[in-house]
């Protein structure tokens, strides 16, 4: 059987070819922020209108039913299969997608973490969930996503692992130090993913979730999970001056769309800048 890995590389090279796979061109700066080298990705002017055009006829009806058959990676768990993100700033962007349609806002199951957990045995990368529209999701049908890492060019897997403590003792709540807003993070201390880790990460997410007052799908919420670690943050906002914040921001990954929005974030600060969207203003 051809790897997961295999088929979203041939997968992506064939749907950018036909013209179904859009990578959207960014140039790449960085911003130290109490230690984390923040990695902020700039968009032109141009792209940023052909997106919203683009985005705008998506939004009436549901992409991934079915989703389209050019990104389509095939089945990942019983109930999850994979396709590709049809606009992607990092390449090879997976979403993992419920095979019928669940809402966006859901808590996650352990069948999610199934069919996540499966994925993230066989790629080393970052896997999150943007719990609602204020969390920064743009389709209500429920998926999580994973992109390969490093997302940065330093020495971390994540520019937020270039402070994170050494490890504590695995599936307890924790909170990170330098980080200004409310979190939770879970040490999963090198734990081997795959799908018969699904109670366990389903139980410690339970547990982060609860450690920061998310317990029904009334609370928008960003997930993010590597191979060592978990992260839930609770939000309260989705844009700050306009720039909208999904997961990868709480990883150290955020995306401005021209320059002013570069300078405001620069003078601003990213840390500021996230915990405004999840403490508020």
């Amino acid at each position: 059987m051809t790897s997961l890995w295999n088929r979203i590389r041939s997968t992506g090279d064939q749907a950018r070819r036909r013209g179904a796979l859009i990578s959207v061109p960014t140039e790449r700066t960085i911003i130290e922020d109490r230690g984390i080298p923040f990695v902020i990705h700039v968009t032109t002017l141009q792209e940023r209108k052909n997106r919203a055009r683009i985005e705008k006829a998506d939004s009436v009806f549901n992409p991934f039913l079915p989703p389209d058959p050019d990104l389509l990676i095939g089945d990942v768990a019983p109930d999850h299969v994979g396709v590709l993100n049809k606009f992607n700033v990092l390449d090879h962007h997976l979403l993992i997608v419920t095979r019928v349609f669940e809402p966006q806002e859901a808590l996650l199951s352990r069948g999610d973490f199934a069919a996540l957990a499966t994925c993230m045995h066989e790629i080393d990368g970052l896997g999150f969930y943007n719990g609602g529209t204020v969390a920064g999701a743009s389709q209500p049908h429920k998926h999580l996503q994973l992109v390969p890492l490093p997302l940065g060019a330093g020495p971390h897997p994540t520019p937020l692992d270039s402070v994170l403590l050494p490890s504590t003792e695995t599936g307890i709540p924790t909170v990170v130090p330098v980080l200004p807003f409310a979190h939770a993070l879970i040490t999963l201390d090198g734990m081997r993913l795959g799908g018969d880790r699904a109670a366990d990460l389903h139980r410690f997410y339970r547990r982060a979730c609860s450690a920061v007052a998310v317990d029904d799908e009334t609370r928008p919420y960003n997930l993010l999970l590597t191979r060592r670690w978990m992260l839930v943050v609770p939000r309260s906002r989705e844009h700050w001056r306009g720039i909208s914040i999904n997961a990868l921001g709480f990883a150290g990954s955020l995306l401005v769309r021209n320059r002013d929005e570069l300078n405001h974030l620069t003078e601003t600060g990213p840390l500021a800048v996230l915990k405004s969207v999840v403490d508020g203003p």
